[in-house]
């Protein structure tokens, strides 16, 4: 039975908190400081009471440590000895300072012995703050039955989540289903889910139950389900709102109780975005959501991961022994591994297998690794996988489409940060037009905004040649096209056609303009 231990240097919260994980399911052992870790059987979690600047608290956390990264909490006696650096000392997961809320260290206690758990039975490797948040996300989730939207590029372990998420979940107990959206044919999708009646269509020789009713009761795991065809979504939707359906060729409805978990390797708000995924579907997947980050956003991990990989590849091939040199790791680190984990395990393991020596040194690493030419984008952004639609348009008219709702996102996202940045820095003005390349300084205004370089200035001796346009605070599109249009003719001394010209617009909308405006001749 999963066993948490508790030391005695302080026997009040020692006792307290032994009796709130009895109540909370747990095995407790209260240890004394010299007595080690590996003398209980199936420690979970180890919590240092007191004392832990002293030598036996010290090798109690290096032990805690050393078996297979156990969980450890340490108590301190007033709040200026909670610092990083003595939780660092300890290697610390989590801390609280005397007098503690047992309910509080509890559920705590549970969530670090759980994400442990979830390490174990996925086998995700990674202690950087980016896989810590996505494995107390997926403790945190596990227990309810609302669907899961999983994201990030492939190779990052989406299915690996599902499979944790499924084992920490009431219904761990009934089978894991598992089903590739695209590598199922369109035509024979639907029957894959909904399953149907015999001679429902030619060749259904008998009746067959689709996967949400094998997962009845149990976890469906639906990847890359941003390449699911428009019908199928529509019944899918269904499923996800009615828990019934029915099918192919039945005439009665069949209720289940599975939960979905769904993932994409696809920036699927584009695909919502553009009418290829529903976007009522999206937001009926998306009511939890984890994103996996790639593996360049994580370096911090590669080298858990490639002794990891090198341990388990070495026992597998029955090669002992194989280290990896300095040299050859920090090629590893530099590299940007588009294939992510994936790449990585199956990099560690031809070298495993074919590395001459014990040692896996540089000359070793392929020569397009080291060079870090391998999976190099071609591509200024990445294109998403456009299906075909009956030759409705060219790849190369979807391809620029899909570039340009790309940079629409992205400006939105940029106005976001510009509107952010403004109201926490009040003192800059409006008065400043980046599109004519002119600035104007107020009193007391910076004569430059710090977050913009390189505009060029209008010199002192040409401001009498040329017209300037300045947008001030509370003008609008017409007050600005107004000054436009003044600017130009006053330039071109009442000329319509060349004011036109430079303004680019035809000369009958220009004379429409100044009359709308009222603007004198």
């Amino acid at each position: 039975m999963a066993t948490v231990l508790i030391t005695t240097q302080d026997l009040e919260p020692a006792v307290r908190l032994r009796d709130g994980f009895v109540e909370a399911g747990y095995a407790v052992e209260l240890i004394t400081p010299g007595e080690r870790v590996a003398d209980v059987a199936d420690p979970v979690l180890l919590i240092l009471t007191g004392a832990l600047e002293e030598k036996q608290s010290r090798r109690l956390a290096r032990e805690a440590a050393e078996h297979d990264r156990l969980p450890l909490i340490a108590l301190f006696d007033d709040a200026s000895a909670n610092t990083a650096a003595a939780r660092w000392r300890l290697g610390a997961s989590d801390a609280f300072v005397k007098p503690i809320d047992i309910v509080e260290a509890v559920a705590t206690g549970r969530r670090l012995i759980e994400r442990r758990r979830l390490r174990e039975v996925t086998g995700i490797i990674g202690e950087t703050d980016a896989m810590i948040e996505v494995l107390e996300r997926a403790v945190q989730i596990a227990p309810v039955s609302s669907t899961v939207l999983l994201t990030g590029e492939s190779g990052t372990g989406k299915e690996r989540v599902a499979r944790g998420i499924h084992a920490l979940s009431p219904r761990r107990h009934r089978p894991f289903i598992a089903a590739n959206v695209a590598a199922l044919p369109e035509t024979l999708l639907e029957s894959e889910l909904f399953g149907h009646e015999k001679g429902a269509f030619t060749g259904a020789i008998g009746q067959r139950k689709g996967l949400f009713e094998l997962a009845h009761r149990s976890t469906l795991f639906l990847d890359e389900i941003g390449e699911m065809p428009a019908a199928t979504q529509t019944k899918l939707l269904r499923v996800l709102e009615e828990r019934e359906f029915m099918r192919l060729g039945a005439e009665e409805p069949i209720t289940v109780d599975v939960r979905v978990i769904a993932a994409t390797n696809q920036v699927i708000r584009a695909a919502v975005e553009t009418g290829r995924f529903r976007r009522d579907l999206y937001y009926r997947l998306n009511v939890l959501h984890i994103h996996l980050p790639p593996l360049r956003e994580r370096r911090a991990d590669i080298l858990l991961l490639v002794n990891h990989f090198i341990s388990t590849m070495s026992a597998e091939h029955d090669r002992p022994g194989i280290q990896i040199s300095p040299d050859a790791l920090e090629i590893l680190v530099r590299y940007e591994w588009p294939g992510n984990v994936r790449e990585l395990k199956n990099l560690i393991e031809s070298m495993v297998v074919l590395s001459p020596g014990t040692v896996i040194r540089p000359e070793d690493i392929p020569t397009e690794i080291r060079e870090g030419t391998a999976g190099r984008r071609l591509l200024p952004v990445p294109v998403p996988h456009i299906p075909d639609r009956g030759g409705t348009a060219p790849p190369e008219l979807e391809f620029i489409f899909h570039t340009l709702l790309q940079l629409r996102m992205d400006v939105e996202d940029l106005r976001r940060e510009f509107e952010q940045y403004r109201t926490q820095h009040p003192e800059l003005t409006h008065e400043y037009f980046p599109a004519l390349g002119t600035q104007l300084p107020s009193p007391g205004i910076p004569a430059r905004m710090p977050f913009i370089h390189d505009v060029p200035e209008v010199p002192e001796d040409e401001t009498d040649e040329h017209e300037v346009v300045v947008y001030r605070s509370g003008m609008t599109m017409e007050d600005m096209e107004r000054a436009a249009i003044t600017a130009a003719l006053k330039e071109v001394a009442g000329n319509r056609r060349k004011a036109a010209d430079m303004l680019g617009m035809g000369e009958r909308t220009l004379y429409r303009k100044i009359k709308q405006y009222e603007i004198p001749l």
